[in-house]
C-alpha cells in the first residue's frame, strides 16, 4: 500500500528538511541587505536622549518629520507608520483635489500587487496601469492614456524589475507630460536613498520635481517601520487628517522615528559605496554559469538574480551552505519569466559588504551547481 503524503506535503508547502529557515538563527553570516539585528542592537540604536512625542507631535517625530524636509527640499513632513498609508493618503488627496478617481502606475506598483486593492476599496480610486510589467514606464505609455489623471505615480526605483531607473531626461519628460495633462505627480520613494547615486543627485534635486514624495525608513536606511509623506503644507495639513482616520496617529511613535533619524544618519552617506559592491559583485557574476543579473550592471543596490535551478535544487544548496559555511542567502526563490528560470532579489547592505565579490560569485555558483 502507497503511504499516505503528510498534510503539509499535500499542502505543497516546503519539507522542513529543505528549508533554510531552519538555519537561520544558526548562521553568522548574512549574504544580503543589512543582516539581522536583535532587539538590544535595535534599541542601543536610538539615543538615549530621545525625545517622546505625544499623538504623532513633538519629540523624535517633530525631529524626522524636520529633518525629512531638510534633505528632501520640501515645506512639509508627516510621519506615518506604513508606506502603504503614505501612498494611499497622497493619492486620496490628489484625487479629491482633481476632482477625477483615476491614477496611474507601472502594473508592478505595490499598491496594485502588495496592498489588496485598498486603494479601490477604501479611497474609491481606479487604477491604470502603464506599460509592460517588465519594463519601465515610457512617454509613449502616458500618451496612451485617454482619460483625465488625478496623479501619475512613479517609483524609483522600479522594484520588481531588479531596481531599473528610467534616465534623467525620461524622468523630466514624463512628469511635465502629467503635469500638462493636470496630474498631480507622485514619487514611491521606497528607496529614493538608493537612486541618488545613479542620477548624481541628491534626494532634494530628485525630490523637487514631484508634488508630493513618500520615503521609507526601514529598508535601505535599516531603520524599524515607517515612513514619511512630504509635500507643500496644505497637502501636509490634509494628510494629518487622513493620517487619523487611518488610525495611524498612535500615541507613541517615537521609537520608529528615532530609529529612523539614526538610520538616515548611519547610512544614507554609505549608498555610493553599496552601489559600488553591488556592480563589482555583479561583474564577478557574469563568469558564473546559469546566473543572469537585472539589471547589468545594477543601477542601484539592488538587483534581481535569474537563476537556472529548480526551487527544490536551490533551497537544498541554500541549506547545505547554511550549515557547513553558516552562510544564510535566500529562504527561498520566486517564479522567473521561463519555467526553467528562478529569481531572487539581492540588496547590497552592511553585511554584504563583509563579503568580497569573488566569494559571492562562489556562493551563487554552489546555488546553481
Amino acid at each position: 500500500m502507497t503511504k499516505p503524503k503528510s498534510k503539509r506535503a499535500a499542502r505543497g508547502r516546503t519539507p522542513a528538511s529543505n528549508d533554510p529557515e531552519r538555519y537561520r538563527a544558526d548562521c553568522r553570516r548574512w549574504l544580503a541587505g543589512h543582516g539581522p539585528r536583535t532587539a538590544e542592537e535595535l534599541l542601543a540604536a536610538i539615543p538615549a536622549d530621545t525625545g517622546i512625542d505625544r499623538y504623532g507631535e513633538g519629540g523624535a517625530v517633530g525631529a524626522l518629520e524636520a529633518q525629512t524636509c531638510k534633505v528632501l527640499g520640501k515645506p512639509a513632513a508627516v510621519f506615518m507608520p506604513s508606506g502603504t498609508m503614505a501612498q494611499q493618503i497622497a493619492l486620496r488627496i490628489h484625487a479629491d483635489r482633481r476632482g477625477t478617481r483615476a491614477v496611474a502606475f507601472h502594473p508592478t506598483c505595490h499598491l496594485e500587487i502588495h496592498e489588496d486593492k485598498a486603494y479601490q476599496r477604501l479611497h474609491g480610486l481606479v487604477g491604470v496601469t502603464l506599460g509592460h510589467p517588465r519594463s519601465l514606464i515610457t512617454l509613449a505609455d502616458l500618451r496612451a492614456v485617454r482619460e483625465p489623471l488625478a496623479a501619475l505615480l512613479i517609483e524609483l526605483p522600479q522594484r520588481e524589475i531588479g531596481g531599473q531607473l528610467p534616465s534623467w531626461n525620461d524622468l523630466r519628460e514624463q512628469v511635465a507630460f502629467a503635469r500638462k495633462r493636470g496630474a498631480a505627480v507622485h514619487l514611491d520613494g521606497a528607496r529614493l536613498w538608493e537612486s541618488t547615486p545613479f542620477y548624481g543627485k541628491t534626494p532634494a534635486k530628485i525630490a523637487a520635481l514631484f508634488d508630493t514624495v513618500y520615503v521609507s525608513f526601514y529598508k535601505g536606511l535599516g531603520g524599524l517601520a515607517g515612513a514619511c509623506l512630504a509635500g507643500e503644507e496644505d497637502v501636509i495639513s490634509e494628510a494629518r487628517a487622513w493620517r487619523k482616520r487611518h488610525g495611524g496617529t498612535l500615541f507613541g511613535l517615537w521609537p520608529n522615528a528615532a530609529a529612523a533619524l539614526a538610520g538616515l544618519q548611519l547610512r544614507l552617506s554609505r549608498m555610493p559605496r553599496y552601489v559600488a559592491h553591488a556592480r563589482a559583485i555583479a561583474e564577478r557574476l557574469r563568469e558564473v554559469p546559469n546566473v543572469e543579473v537585472v539589471p547589468d550592471p545594477p543601477q542601484t543596490p539592488m538587483m534581481h538574480l535569474h537563476l537556472r535551478v529548480t526551487d527544490d535544487a536551490f533551497r537544498a544548496a541554500a541549506c547545505r551552505i547554511a550549515k557547513e559555511r553558516s552562510v544564510f542567502t535566500w529562504p527561498g526563490s520566486a517564479p522567473g519569466p521561463a519555467p526553467s528560470v528562478r529569481v531572487v532579489e539581492f540588496t547590497v547592505g552592511d553585511a554584504t559588504l563583509a563579503f568580497a565579490p569573488e566569494e559571492v560569485a562562489e556562493i551563487i555558483g554552489e546555488l546553481v551547481g
